[in-house]
C-alpha cells in the first residue's frame, strides 16, 4: 500500500494550493502522484452531500444532525473509492493526496455536537468509516489552522470574485467558529500536524506555509 495524506482546514485555509504545491513538489523527485479532493461534486456518490449543502434539507447546517450528514459525506468517499482510486491506494509505489477526507466530517461535523459528546461522535466517525464501510485510513493529516474570522474574509473574497453562491457551512459564522474549535481538539486527539498559516491576522505566505508541511511530512 502506497501512503496516504490528507491535507484539510477551514474554507478558504488554502487545502488546494498547498496540495497542488505538495503534488508537483514530489512528482518533481520522481514520486508517482494521485490527488484527491472531496467532497467529489458532480457524481452519483455525491448526490446527497450537494442537496445537503444547497440547503434542501435545511437552511442551517444543523438542520441535518451530525450523523445524518457525515453518512452523505461517508457515501461520497465510498463511491470513488470503489469506482475509481482503489487501485491507486493498493498500489505501494503511489503516493495518495487528499484535499479533505473523513477529517473533514470530524471538523465540521462535531462542530454541530457539545463538546460533551466530541469523543463519542469521534469514535463512531473512524470506526464507521474505517472500520464498518471499509474506507482507508490515512497515514498523516495535515491541518491548515487558520482563524476563523480571516477563514469567513477569505471564503467572501473567493465568492465575490467567483461570482459564487456560498453553501449552508460558508454561510454560517457561528459555524465556522465551532468547527475551529472542533478542528483544535480533534488535532489534538487524533495527531494531526497542524500547520499555523496566519501571523497577525494575515495569511502567512504560500511559500512559507509549504515550507513548513515539507518539514513535517512523513514520507
Amino acid at each position: 500500500m502506497g501512503k496516504f495524506i490528507v491535507i484539510d482546514g477551514l474554507d478558504g485555509s488554502g487545502k488546494h494550493t498547498q496540495l497542488t504545491r505538495l503534488a508537483d513538489h514530489l512528482t518533481g523527485e520522481g514520486r508517482r502522484v494521485r490527488t484527491l479532493s472531496f467532497p467529489h461534486y458532480h457524481t452519483p456518490g455525491c448526490v446527497l452531500v450537494e442537496e445537503y449543502l444547497s440547503g434542501r434539507f435545511g437552511d442551517k447546517p444543523g438542520d441535518t444532525n451530525a450523523y445524518t450528514a457525515s453518512l452523505f459525506y461517508a457515501m461520497d468517499r465510498f463511491y470513488s473509492y470503489k469506482t475509481d482510486w482503489q487501485k491507486d491506494k493498493e498500489d505501494p509505489d503511489t503516493i495518495l493526496l487528499s484535499d479533505r477526507y473523513t477529517t473533514a466530517n470530524a471538523v465540521h461535523q462535531a462542530a454541530k455536537l457539545p463538546k460533551s459528546e466530541w469523543d463519542a461522535y469521534l469514535d463512531w466517525l473512524f470506526d464507521t468509516e474505517y472500520k464498518k464501510i471499509g474506507l482507508p485510513c490515512p497515514d498523516q493529516v495535515i491541518y491548515l489552522e487558520v482563524p476563523p474570522a480571516v477563514s469567513l474574509s477569505l471564503v467572501d473574497k473567493r465568492s465575490i470574485a467567483d461570482c459564487r453562491r456560498k453553501d449552508i457551512h460558508e454561510k454560517d459564522e457561528a459555524f465556522f467558529q465551532a468547527g475551529y474549535e472542533a478542528a483544535m481538539y480533534a488535532a489534538e486527539r487524533c495527531g494531526w500536524e497542524r500547520i499555523r498559516c496566519c501571523e497577525k491576522g494575515a495569511m502567512r505566505p504560500v511559500e512559507a506555509i509549504f515550507a513548513d508541511i515539507l518539514a513535517r511530512l512523513l514520507l
